[in-house]
């Protein structure tokens, strides 16, 4: 169904929000578009929306299923507003927030749903998850030039690292539980970065609040949320594997024609499973089994 703006949605289904989690989906262009979106329905995503312009169409079997909000994806900000306005007219239902070529991946996420990954997350009193970007790109830019390859996909094993991250108002001093992740695209090509893009941690997964706030860093204005751990043990975590950063590096006249090719000798094909990602160190199961 599709609806001419975000006040419009919210005052026509007040139903569809009730049904979390929910799922949100900016869409920068329509690159894999549709596999973002039936990923999405796939994990078990009660609500699946998606903010794109008018124009884009989906196939009828799919826009049954995804409530499509035409709204300015250009905007500054665009999806921490949209972000915020869904915050507060869903409250106390889980959300997610990503854009188009950007698939979430979490522990046995494929003999688990998401509301089953977020049951026992709130039975461990968390109202948040931490998700890292984890950067996917083709392997052959002859036969793919935008980067983007579902067959073809591939991920760095290793090169991730991560940072205290700093209170100003505390004379900088680390912040308790909270950390800045690096590395990636964004940390091998960072020339071609600006330095406040290169952080790879967002925190996708979270608990609607009445007040709460999403930042323009993937942070929010309750530092509880920001955290990667409760005090007493480690606690689950989340991949968002991205085409994103590949696709803005091929786009970008500046890195384009620079950046012969994405793979280097820590590169390994992406199985698009987990494990995979578990293997690697890349998302924590904590406590569930």
């Amino acid at each position: 169904m599709q609806y001419a703006d975000i006040e419009e949605f919210i005052d026509k289904a007040p139903q569809a929000l009730a049904r979390g989690p929910i799922a949100l989906t900016m869409a920068e262009d329509v690159v894999e578009l549709e596999s973002t979106l039936r990923h999405n329905l796939q994990s078990g995503f009660g609500c699946v929306v998606l903010f794109a312009p008018e124009e884009v169409s989906l196939p009828n079997a799919l826009a049954e299923k995804v409530h499509h909000v035409t709204y300015d994806v250009y905007a500054e900000n665009a999806l921490i507003e949209a972000v915020n306005r869904i915050n507060d007219a869903a409250l106390n239902q889980w959300i997610y927030y990503s854009f188009n070529a950007e698939y979430l991946f979490f522990p046995f996420s494929e003999s688990r749903s998401v509301k089953d990954l977020l049951a026992f997350h709130a039975e461990e009193r968390r109202s948040a998850m931490i998700s890292y970007v984890i950067d996917l790109y083709a392997g052959n830019l002859s036969e793919h030039s935008n980067a983007v390859s579902l067959s073809d996909a591939h991920l760095d094993r290793s090169g991730y690292y991560s940072l205290a991250r700093k209170d100003e108002a505390k004379n900088w001093q680390p912040k308790d539980r909270q950390l800045d992740f690096y590395g990636g695209l964004r940390w091998r090509f960072e020339e071609h970065i600006p330095w406040s893009r290169r952080k790879i941690d967002r925190v996708s997964l979270f608990r609607a609040q009445k007040g709460l706030r999403l930042r323009p860093d993937f942070t929010f204005s309750d530092e509880e949320f920001n955290t990667y751990a409760c005090p007493w043990h480690n606690n689950l975590t989340a991949a968002i594997c991205s085409f994103r950063t590949a696709k803005a590096l091929r786009s970008n006249p500046g890195s384009r024609f620079a950046i012969k090719d994405f793979r280097w000798h820590n590169s390994v094909p992406f199985t698009w499973h987990s494990q995979q990602l578990m293997d690697l160190g890349l998302i924590e199961p904590g406590q569930w089994f």
